[in-house]
C-alpha cells in the first residue's frame, strides 16, 4: 500500500494543530502586585513597675461614707475615734464644706466568732507495784505509758470589727485601705474599748512604708 495519498491528510493536520497553538490563550500570566505592608504602630507600654504612692501629699481629709454607730456604741464617739486616729498620722479635717485631699469611707459592726480551743494534756507516764495474783508470793514492778486525745471547746466571742478606705479626691482611685478587728466584752464600756482598739490596728500600718 502506497503512503503518498496520506501524506496530504497529515499535513493538513499538523497545520490545524499549529494554528491552534498560535491562538490566544484565555489564562494570561498576569497578577495582581502585592500591596505594601502597614506601617507599624509604635505602642508604648507603662512604665513598670509602677511609681510609688506619695501619701506625703495628702494633708487633710473629709469623710466620703461616715460609719454609723452600732447598738452600743454612738455614731458621733465612732466619728471621733476615727478622726483622732487620723490626726496622729498626719491627717487633719479638711474646712467644713471642703473636700479633703483624701476622703475616708469608714464601717463598724459588731460580730461573733466561734474560737476552738485545744486542750491536750499528753502521753501519761506511771510507774506501779504490787503483788503477783495467785502464783505465791512475790511483787511485780512496771511501767506503764498511755495516751489521751485532746479535748475540743468551741467558744463564742463577740468582736468590733473596723474597716477604713482612703480615697484619692482627685483621681477618685482607692488609694489604701484595711480592716482589723478586736475581741470585745459584754458590757458598753468593753465595746468602746474594742472599737478604738481595733480603729488604731486598722491604721496601724499607715502611711505605709
Amino acid at each position: 500500500m502506497s503512503i503518498r495519498p496520506a501524506l496530504p491528510l497529515l499535513c493538513s493536520l499538523l497545520g490545524l494543530s499549529l494554528a491552534a497553538c498560535q491562538s490566544s490563550n484565555p489564562y494570561t500570566n498576569e497578577s495582581a502586585p502585592i500591596p505594601p505592608a502597614p506601617p507599624i504602630e509604635r505602642i508604648q507600654s507603662p512604665t513598670y513597675p509602677a511609681a510609688p504612692q506619695d501619701f506625703s501629699s495628702y494633708q487633710n481629709w473629709s469623710w466620703r461614707n461616715p460609719p454609723a454607730g452600732t447598738a452600743s456604741l454612738g455614731t458621733e464617739e465612732l466619728q471621733e475615734m476615727i478622726s483622732g486616729a487620723l490626726d496622729q498620722r498626719g491627717l487633719r479635717p479638711a474646712p467644713t464644706g471642703a473636700k479633703g485631699d483624701v476622703q475616708i469611707s469608714a464601717s463598724a459592726q459588731m460580730e461573733t466568732r466561734v474560737r476552738q480551743v485545744y486542750d491536750d494534756y499528753g502521753p501519761r507516764v506511771g510507774v506501779g507495784a504490787g503483788r503477783y495474783g495467785g502464783y505465791g508470793p512475790g511483787f511485780n514492778s512496771g511501767y506503764g505509758i498511755g495516751g489521751s486525745a485532746p479535748v475540743v471547746r468551741n467558744y463564742e466571742e463577740e468582736v468590733m470589727t473596723v474597716r477604713i478606705e482612703m480615697i484619692d479626691s482627685a483621681s477618685g482611685q482607692t488609694v489604701w485601705s484595711n480592716r482589723a478587728e478586736a475581741r470585745s466584752g459584754g458590757d458598753q464600756a468593753e465595746r468602746k474599748d474594742a472599737a478604738r482598739a481595733a480603729v488604731n490596728r486598722a491604721l496601724a500600718d499607715y502611711p505605709p512604708h
